[in-house]
């Protein structure tokens, strides 16, 4: 059902696996030093070669979407941004933190919601966006939802991911949702067309846990031709400050 809607608005979803093996470049934030969380709290976006992460995009509306248990994540009034897109970085407490994360093994992105960096509340309910200095056709990336509660203290049900593209110009190409397990949830998107026209991606959560992202999945190498259709069996070729947040109710 969710590829289907995805489809219909120029994403669709492929396997994980299958881009780790077509596309050419990975980032997993290993340039950090390696520090216990809550870890490196970005004032500013991280930049790495081909991308650069921070909050979310200039000219999109952040506000707060509250959960009946009192939780509270970032999420977006207004989607769309300013073209061409640039990143937007939260305020002082909030936005990005980079941490060794103990499920992945390794340094991973700690989107921080509106709880801010000091409280474990606030670590991994905020947004995450990604610029990509070319368009993609293709990206992945994996999610850790929550580390497993032998005590059964934490909240049982999982959240939802929500993957939004955008265009150079800051249009919406598609938006697509997914349900999230306990661990790691690995993601992967393609235009349904496989043409370039990727830019950037805004990850938002629901998850009572918060979520870390690491391991983002894209091409560097000069782009020729198109990247492979969900059924075709040949591989690919290897290819400024934030706005005050408005509450959105609950989910």
């Amino acid at each position: 059902m969710l590829a289907a809607s995805a489809r219909a608005e120029g994403i669709v979803s492929r396997a994980y696996g299958d881009l780790l093996r077509e596309l050419d470049s990975l980032e997993g934030f290993e340039a950090w030093p390696l520090r216990d969380e809550p870890g490196h709290l970005l004032r500013a976006p991280h930049h790495a070669p081909g991308l650069a992460v921070a909050s979310h995009f200039e000219g999109q509306a952040p506000g707060i979407l509250s959960r009946r248990d009192g939780g509270r994540h970032d999420s977006l009034v207004a989607a769309q941004a300013d073209g061409p897109l640039r990143l937007a970085t939260g305020p002082d407490g909030q936005g990005l933190a980079v941490a060794r994360h103990r499920g992945f093994g390794s340094n991973a992105a700690f989107p921080i919601g509106p709880d801010g960096f000091g409280r474990l509340s606030g670590r991994g309910e905020g947004s995450l966006a990604i610029l990509f200095d070319q368009d993609q056709a293709a990206t992945g990336m994996l999610i850790h939802s929550d580390y497993p509660d032998p005590l059964g203290t934490r909240p049982a049900p999982r959240g939802m991911v929500e993957a939004i593209f955008l265009a150079r110009d800051g249009r919406v190409l598609g938006r697509v949702i997914t349900p999230l397990t306990e661990g790691i949830t690995a993601l992967g998107f393609q235009t349904a067309s496989g043409q370039p026209r990727i830019a950037g991606v805004v990850i938002l959560n629901t998850d009572p846990g918060g979520i870390a992202v690491d391991d983002i999945l894209f091409a560097r190498a000069a782009l020729m031709g198109r990247a492979a259709t969900p059924g075709d069996q040949a591989p690919a070729p290897v290819l400024a400050g934030r706005r005050p947040r408005a509450s959105v109710g609950a989910c």
